[in-house]
């Protein structure tokens, strides 16, 4: 049941008396009987506007899309730390990132506002997404978060929709450059300054343990963290494949073992190459055994035999070792100090020798441990032999074959 109450007037043998309330505060108010049998109201200057929600109203509870009106009048600093956060099933190395992201970006900014102001101002949220002083592709990640938490609070009927959808939230278009994977000579000078290590004092060049980590990361096409993590076990020196089935993390500042990326374990050919290369680093440096925690700093110890480890013989610290093996490595190279040219430059040149073979996207994307060939697509598209080539040498190779099979000694004799 619903109707509207004239809190000024009411009605008294047949004509209007004035009550105390009369030009204090909001003259209609609008009753109704939610979903759940709890009578609400609403106050309204007009009686039109009234009319207008009631209807609305009813409609919303026949659809079954009611909103309770005051379900959005709590914080999204509260929402997210009182019921978003602790509901999500994260890793701890993803609740990290994305901890960080609402902490530092998103709740300064957004914390204070209600989840039902956020609802009606769109605006508010493109302003904010402008402000952002970030690259574009990060403040995409970024948005995606705040759009997931507020996804939720619509699903969990505390507003009607979210304002990340609007047309008018218009993220910032992510500029893709194409990346150049590193040459046979940049891998090869890559090792060498590792080798040499020019940087260090005389008596502290003894990087030579971490030579074979360009051949696991160019051959095999692993991450930095799968490296660190490359066990005995995992390599199969005679059946010539590696299983790639563990990663360093870190996690609140530890290190960690866990599954790859994504969870998904891959098994990967091993070259001859990088066959001889690890052999060759096992009988210099051999294996040592290595604990440390699964998946989280307060996991179940899990101790494996791991093929690279520090001068200590424990797990190779990824900053450190991007401090002070990478970076003056690189530099002693010649190779340019950006960015792209992170450890993970290495990998991408494995894809672009597997695409040079010939070998196919899903292929490639299975080696690599992605999600869906299409990612591995977008990414490595342009390094994929031109379809132009491929015409022009098919019908060449077609028409090779022709002119070279029987009968070929006839051609142009007879009649048109």
């Amino acid at each position: 049941m619903s109707h509207i109450e004239d809190r000024w007037y009411r009605r008294v043998g047949g004509r209007l008396v004035a009550t105390a309330r009369k030009d204090h505060g909001k003259r209609w108010r609008a009753r109704w009987t939610d979903p759940d049998g709890r009578e609400r109201s609403k106050s309204f200057d007009r009686k039109t506007d009234a009319d207008k929600f009631l209807t609305n109203v009813g409609a919303d509870i026949l659809r079954g899309h009611y909103i309770d009106p005051d379900a959005g009048k709590i914080t999204l600093r509260r929402y997210v730390t009182t019921i978003w956060l602790p509901s999500r099933t994260f890793d701890a190395t993803t609740r990290e990132a994305v901890s960080h992201r609402l902490d530092k970006h998103i709740l300064p900014a957004l914390g204070d506002k209600r989840l039902d102001q956020l609802a009606r101002t769109p605006s508010v949220v493109s302003a904010w997404l402008g402000g952002l002083q970030v690259a574009p592709q990060y403040a995409r990640v970024i948005l995606t978060v705040l759009s997931s938490v507020l996804d939720s609070a619509q699903a969990d009927g505390l507003i009607v929709r979210n304002p990340c959808r609007a047309s008018s939230v218009r993220p910032p278009r992510a500029v893709r450059r194409k990346l150049e994977p590193w040459t046979a000579d940049m891998v090869d000078g890559m090792r060498a300054a590792i080798r040499a290590g020019e940087w260090l004092p005389a008596g502290r060049r003894k990087l030579g343990r971490y030579a074979a980590l360009i051949d696991a990361a160019a051959g095999l096409g692993l991450r930095q963290g799968e490296c660190f993590a490359l066990a005995v076990p995992a390599v199969n020196f005679l059946a010539r494949r590696v299983e790639v089935r563990l990663q360093v993390r870190v996690v609140g500042g530890r290190p960690v073992f866990a599954e790859p990326k994504g969870k998904r374990e891959r098994t990967v050919p091993l070259p001859r190459p990088v066959a001889e290369a690890l052999a060759e680093h096992i009988r210099l440096y051999p294996p040592r055994e290595v604990t440390l925690p699964w998946r989280t700093p307060d996991g179940k110890p899990r101790t494996e035999l791991l093929i690279f480890t520090s001068s200590r013989g424990g797990v190779i610290a990824r900053t450190q070792f991007n401090k002070a093996v990478w970076l003056p490595a690189r530099t002693a190279a010649g190779i340019a100090s950006v960015r792209a040219n992170g450890m993970h430059a290495l990998r991408h040149r494995y894809a672009s020798v597997l695409l040079a073979g010939g070998v196919d996207i899903r292929a490639l994307s299975d080696y690599l441990g992605h999600h869906d060939p299409g990612f591995t697509l977008r990414i490595y598209a342009h390094l994929l032999p031109s379809a132009e080539g491929k015409a022009l040498r098919a019908i060449e190779d077609a028409m090779t074959a022709e002119s070279d099979g029987p009968g070929a000694a006839h051609a142009g004799e007879g009649t048109i």
